[in-house]
């Protein structure tokens, strides 16, 4: 797998930095635009790339990003293999029960995103094919309204690329996924249209260990990210607009945990 580096910063007084390690492992699901992906010089962009970085540098740490499957990441971050997972993963109370996230920073929903001239809405797509990403939120959400929207098939992708390859090829009808990146995928592509948001009322963040101390660390530094601007900017970057005021982007929240 395809290993990235950005630069130590060390931050001298920076009470965190002492506790932190020199270098953190995060997994990543590569080609998740625009919170992580490649450029064309094949180097790591992305929101959260940009995020991570911010937070290492808080941290007094370098950053090793690990390319791995969406689905791949829950493991990898229970067994040890990395310290933190991105990838717009979405806070549940299912998830809290065997990892750790630290405070969201960014609102969602999902979407149907379609060829301009297939389906225009989810009612168009009974007896369609649907194709989303192993073990997402889209996956969840779809496999439960499978019936209700009488759904031909279910085909499970790694990532956004193959699926778009997949849709625009005619094997599937419509892609059910994150809106914020299929929102920033069909920009430049007019063949395709985002053409439903499905409110979930979904919450990202960065995944940890079980009660790892990491989180709670990195948790503190999102307060200051928040606090002095640094999120907003970064939402400006990626999507063009500032975030919405009151967002999980630019309030300070606590860490999420189990009722």
């Amino acid at each position: 797998m395809r290993l990235t580096g950005l630069t130590m910063a060390l931050l001298a007084g920076t009470a965190l930095s002492a506790a932190a390690q020199d270098t953190l492992t995060v997994g990543a699901n590569i080609g998740n635009v625009p919170w992580e992906f490649q450029d064309e010089s094949g180097e790591f962009v992305g929101f959260e790339i940009d995020l991570v970085a911010a937070v290492a540098e808080r941290l007094g740490a370098e950053v090793e990003t690990v390319n791995i499957p969406f689905n791949g990441l829950f493991s990898a971050v229970q067994s040890g293999r990395i310290d933190i997972a991105t990838s717009s993963i979405t806070i549940t109370d299912e998830r809290l029960e065997s990892v750790s996230f630290a405070q969201p920073y960014y609102d969602s929903d999902q979407s149907l995103t379609a060829l301009a001239e297939g389906p225009a809405s989810l009612a168009e797509m009974e007896g369609k094919v649907v194709g989303v990403d192993t073990g997402s939120t889209g996956d969840m959400w779809a496999t439960e309204q499978a019936e209700t929207y009488g759904f031909a098939d279910i085909r499970r992708y790694e990532g956004l690329a193959p699926a778009m390859l997949d849709l625009q090829a005619g094997r599937i009808d419509g892609y059910v996924s994150d809106i914020p990146a299929l929102q920033y995928y069909v920009r430049d592509k007019p063949q395709l249209e985002v053409v439903e948001r499905i409110p979930t009322g979904e919450t990202y963040s960065m995944m940890f260990a079980k009660d790892a101390e990491l989180a709670t660390q990195v948790n503190a530094v999102l307060d200051e990210l928040k606090t002095e601007g640094v999120l907003a900017e970064l939402h400006e970057k990626w999507f063009g607009v500032a975030p919405d005021e009151g967002s999980s982007t630019v309030t300070v929240l606590p860490m999420p945990a189990l009722d």
